[in-house]
């Protein structure tokens, strides 16, 4: 089947250009068919060969040798590369922590968040393990321009951890607390629980695992040249800043959709017949709302973020006639 030579509106393989995007990141619409490649589970299942390949061909292209090669196969070849290796270390990021395996490795902690009626155990069980999971998607896709002592990371960690059992526990607790409302009523607020316990418990996990970034600040750069003007802590403020905007919108299409289509399923006798039944639809349902709100979310920020020279440090101003730097926001 050939691939249509545009997707809404823009080239589906326009003229391949290293270390750019395959879609203009300018419009929302843009980042979000870049998103989609980011997140594609098909990367996950790639060789070490083929990314070696991928490899190749980029360096050949660089080095002016690779004559005659589709834009498709080096857009391609970018694609796989920008999925499995850090952009900052170079280095491969294990699998479940990848955007890419966000989804196909997350959707187990997000199912068990969303059961309803859970016990304390089972409650704060699930939290720590989706926190857990989002600290090292966290860890795993920071800005790495400055390295940082991993004590570090494992005390935000633990604090991460600890802010979302908090809230998690104590919103649940004060609805069972709530005499006065009706049982069902009770039961249908406490299905939305995790909305505003998961929005604020990553928005603070993002803050605490990249909290060191503000405090020592990232790599500012020219585009093209890719040249390091300097590191600052004002882009590193903002990068975080975006990345916790992000991470408090993610869980908000991704845990408002399930509450609301379960309550219609549940109508049909083959999905309440039995209890796996039920968790087997409710893992489906919340599998696709996590893939259909993970690109959405993502896309609100593009991954190169710009800063204007006049918001940066004076050290770093004097260094470049650039009007605008670069820098990477992370994931």
């Amino acid at each position: 089947m050939s691939q249509p030579e545009t997707l809404f509106g823009y080239p589906t393989y326009p003229k391949f250009k290293l270390g750019e995007t395959r879609f203009p990141q300018d419009t929302f619409l843009g980042r979000y068919l870049h998103c989609l490649d980011v997140i594609d589970p098909r990367t996950l299942f790639a060789s070490n060969k083929k990314l070696e390949e991928s490899l190749e061909l980029l360096d050949a292209y660089k080095s002016g040798t690779a004559l005659n090669v589709p834009d498709k196969a080096l857009w391609e070849a970018q694609k796989l590369k920008s999925a499995v290796l850090h952009p900052d270390t170079g280095e491969k990021v294990f699998p479940p922590f990848r955007m890419s395996g966000f989804v196909p490795f997350g959707w187990i902690t997000v199912t068990g968040m969303l059961l309803p009626n859970p016990s304390w155990p089972t409650l704060l069980f699930w939290q720590w393990m989706n926190q857990s999971h989002n600290a090292c998607v966290n860890y795993a896709n920071r800005n790495a321009t400055q390295p940082q002592p991993l004590s570090k990371y494992i005390g935000a960690y633990g604090a991460a951890v600890t802010a979302a059992c908090s809230i998690s526990g104590g919103l649940t607790y004060f609805i069972k607390k709530a005499s006065s409302l009706p049982p069902t009523t009770r039961l249908i607020i406490q299905r939305f629980v995790p909305l505003p316990a998961t929005s604020l418990a990553s928005s603070l996990n993002v803050i605490c695992m990249r909290w060191n970034e503000m405090e020592t600040g990232i790599e500012v750069y020219e585009k093209g040249t890719g040249k390091v003007v300097g590191v600052s802590k004002t882009a590193a403020k903002q990068a975080v800043t975006d990345t916790t905007l992000v991470r408090a919108f993610l869980p908000v299409p991704l845990l408002l959709m399930p509450p609301c289509i379960m309550p219609f399923l549940e109508r049909f006798k083959w999905v309440t017949k039995t209890q796996a039944r039920h968790i087997f639809v409710n893992a489906i349902v919340c599998t696709l709302s996590f893939a259909v709100s993970l690109p959405v979310a993502l896309a609100l920020f593009p991954q190169e973020s710009a800063i204007s020279r006049e918001l940066l440090e004076p050290e770093i101003q004097q260094k470049t006639s650039q009007s605008q730097l670069y820098y990477n926001k992370g994931l």
